[in-house]
């Protein structure tokens, strides 16, 4: 239902955009992408949700830098489009984890839209990656104002939505999970009051 909802909308307004009653680089242009960009976290969720009940693992050794990247790019475009700044840090090439890279992307894509989703208009988002002998740390922060009142844990069940923007299904997180815990890490978020918080995937790290 809401892949057709979605591709409607995109149909109409690129209808529009063809017809030549709209500008290219007004609001009609950014409908069209809006719509595409949900299409494209619809599949990508239904992908990874398919592949993680049915036991569909591909776990291989990752390159971390390689798997940042892949997830940055995308991530930039939505940054921009959105009005908000993304910084990713560096990471050293030599570090490695054993994972499905798949699901592990659409896990890191779905903390990065959260994030998008959340932060203030003109805000900013970031994602580090941090390493010790045993682990992998990866780190998205953003400007949401600080998680609103519950338990934390509870941001994690499935089709649970707090915050005003009700966009969604409220899968993104409980998916995001899943697959990080496949991976054999964990998920965490932390409180900022008053200014954001930061969502922690914790992953071994391959000697």
């Amino acid at each position: 239902h809401e892949l057709r909802n979605a591709l409607n909308t995109a149909t109409l307004a690129f209808s529009a955009l063809q017809s030549g009653a709209v500008g290219t680089s007004g609001s009609t242009s950014g409908v069209v992408f809006r719509s595409l960009a949900r299409m494209r976290d619809l599949l990508d969720r239904s992908f990874a949700e398919v592949r993680l009940k049915a036991g569909i693992h591909r776990s291989t050794n990752v390159v971390v830098a390689v798997l940042i990247e892949d997830v940055a790019i995308a991530a930039a475009v939505e940054a921009t489009h959105r009005g908000l700044q993304l910084t990713v840090g560096p990471v050293a090439e030599s570090l490695r984890i054993h994972a499905d890279a798949q699901i592990l992307v659409s896990a890191l894509s779905n903390l990065l839209q959260n994030a998008f989703k959340f932060t203030r208009p003109g805000g900013h988002v970031s994602l580090h990656t941090h390493a010790t002998v045993d682990r992998v740390r990866i780190d998205i922060e953003d400007e949401c104002g600080g998680l609103p009142a519950g338990r934390f844990e509870d941001l994690f069940r499935m089709f649970e939505q707090r915050g005003t923007d009700r966009t969604g299904l409220g899968l993104g997180l409980a998916i995001s999970r899943q697959g990080v815990e496949e991976s054999g890490g964990t998920i965490r978020v932390r409180d900022l009051p008053g200014q954001g918080c930061v969502f922690t995937v914790d992953l071994p790290r391959q000697p």
